[in-house]
């Protein structure tokens, strides 16, 4: 599995190119970034060779549509889709992921009927370029109550609305945090097949009653308590051999340097990959 870091949790990073010299320098392997940007910065050719000088790959990207709000948003947002699919696809990509929050002011029906048709609808755009579209479900109990209607937090949950969606590009977005706040095992990941695992997010978790676990809390991978080994174990056991993206968001944003933020991250990795035997 492969080492990755995302934006989140290193801190006031200058720029995209930033991320990647860090990620290569902490012999991270893959990153999360914006595609479309680096190909508009540096053209197909120019992205190409700035990955490849850092021995770095593109994990995944993130959905640029705003698909939880208005038919309007939602439908400006598919012009750019289509731009940054074809720019990720360019770069060998091939996740794009979304999260899907617990609760909504909607009506859960109605936003369910929406929701459905309108990711579907971005599942067969990004297939039309090889890219599969990964639905990040949310764990944390305090989001669950947070809007007005529950809506979708479980695995199991988020598995059924994959398989209304209907589209074989779909998975998930499995993330060590909403697996712990859910109160899944081990055992969970190895009902799981690898097919349906898109792309991997990983941080850990204070040491607090599960219920008082806030979104925002997290702690970097071997900080806190989550079984991060079992984890990575139950993963490497189905067959994931991905990106593994760390994702630390905090209520505060991080006053150490992104050298200094990385070189944590790359500590932690070491920490859990090596419990885990990888």
């Amino acid at each position: 599995m492969l080492r990755g870091l995302s934006g989140a949790g290193l801190g006031k990073l200058e720029s995209q190119e930033q991320l990647i010299e860090l990620a290569a320098q902490y012999g991270f392997q893959a990153v999360d970034i914006d595609a479309l940007s680096l190909v508009e910065t540096h053209g197909i050719e120019g992205a190409r060779q700035l990955l490849a000088q850092h021995n770095i790959i593109i994990g995944s990207i993130s959905l640029p549509v705003e698909w939880r709000t208005t038919e309007e948003a939602y439908r400006d947002g598919l012009v750019k889709l289509a731009q940054s699919a074809e720019a990720a696809a360019a770069l060998g990509v091939t996740s794009c992921c979304t999260y899907v929050l617990p609760s909504t002011d909607l009506n859960a029906a109605h936003f369910m009927a929406l929701a459905t048709r309108r990711l579907r609808i971005c599942a067969q755009i990004l297939g039309a370029y090889g890219i599969r579209l990964g639905l990040e479900f949310v764990g944390p109990h305090h989001l669950r109550t947070h809007w007005k209607h529950p809506f979708i937090w479980t695995l199991e949950e988020t598995l059924d609305w994959i398989d209304a969606i209907g589209e074989s590009n779909v998975g998930l977005l499995f993330d060590s945090y909403h697996w712990y706040t859910n109160g899944l095992t081990v055992a969970d990941i190895d009902k799981l097949r690898v097919d349906q695992i898109v792309h991997v997010h990983i941080n850990d978790a204070p040491d607090v009653p599960l219920e008082d676990v806030l979104d925002n809390g997290r702690l970097y991978p071997g900080e806190g308590v989550i079984d991060l080994a079992g984890f990575l174990q139950g993963l490497q056991r189905i067959g994931y051999s991905g990106a593994v993206s760390q994702e630390i968001l905090t209520a505060e944003p991080p006053t150490e340097s992104p050298e200094r933020l990385a070189q944590r991250s790359k500590v932690g990795f070491d920490k859990v990959y090596a419990a885990a035997g990888i």
